[in-house]
């Protein structure tokens, strides 16, 4: 095979991303295999309460019972495989199903599917709303919540970190929650940096120097590289100035 690069010119030519690669190797070896949340809801700072995650799954249950109140209204809905061939839900053989199911799920299975799908599905759905609707939910300052006046953001900002304590207390916060501040721009940045700065400080006050688990500093429509690095920056800062655990799971 024809080539032109030398053995040793290749090896100064990759020496350098070699050395970058393996510093980001150290730093960032993969996936931890912990959980990730599989949908994120975004919610105006201005609204949140400590319980918000469980008055969403009520307002979906509500939802449910309202325009799919049993399986195979639900199974139509959403076009679930099989679907047009269930029978009515106000019908002798829907209530069969149903008691069918109830008595042995694998039984009906084996002799409709379609029936099987839409109640394992629809019995799941509602297990999940009411056990844990929101899997990561993040108190939003930007776009859910626009630009105000100083002293309103500042008094949302203290206010957010009061119900999000309150919300650890009560054990009613999802696996996952967090903050979106404003971009780093020059027009926000500020804005911004006091946000998190108010945020954080009156959380950590509050809990007596903890954040809740898995929590997420969201920045928004980063230009540049540097905006990222203030922000590391900024954590660092807090960490020192809190004294949080720089390697502690929960701050990202």
């Amino acid at each position: 095979m024809t080539t032109s690069l030398s053995e040793d010119s290749l090896r100064n030519l990759v020496a350098p991303s070699q050395k970058a690669n393996h510093k980001f190797a150290a730093r960032y070896p993969g996936e931890t295999g912990r959980r990730q949340p599989v949908h994120t809801v975004y919610g105006g700072a201005h609204l949140f309460k400590g319980d918000s995650a469980a008055r969403l799954g009520a307002l979906a249950l509500r939802s449910l019972e309202q325009f799919g109140p049993d399986p195979f209204t639900f199974a139509k809905a959403i076009a679930l495989p099989g679907a047009d061939g269930l029978p009515d839900s106000s019908s002798v053989g829907a209530a069969d199903l149903r008691a069918a199911f109830e008595r042995n799920p694998e039984a009906v299975k084996s002799v409709d599917q379609p029936a099987w799908l839409a109640h394992t599905i629809y019995s799941r759905v509602i297990e999940k709303l009411q056990r844990e609707a929101v899997e990561d939910f993040r108190i939003d300052y930007e776009d859910g919540y626009g630009n105000r006046r100083d002293a309103e953001e500042d008094g949302h900002a203290e206010s957010g970190a009061l119900e999000t304590a309150a919300g650890m207390a009560n054990n009613t916060l999802p696996p996952f929650i967090g903050i979106r501040i404003k971009p780093f721009n020059e027009e926000l940045r500020e804005r911004s940096v006091r946000t998190l700065d108010i945020f954080v400080s009156t959380l950590v006050t509050k809990t007596g120097g903890k954040l809740p688990g898995n929590f997420v500093v969201t920045l928004p429509k980063i230009t540049i590289p540097e905006q990222v690095s203030l922000l590391a920056d900024l954590f660092a800062d807090l960490e020192k100035s809190l004294s949080l655990a720089a390697d502690r799971s929960g701050w990202k």
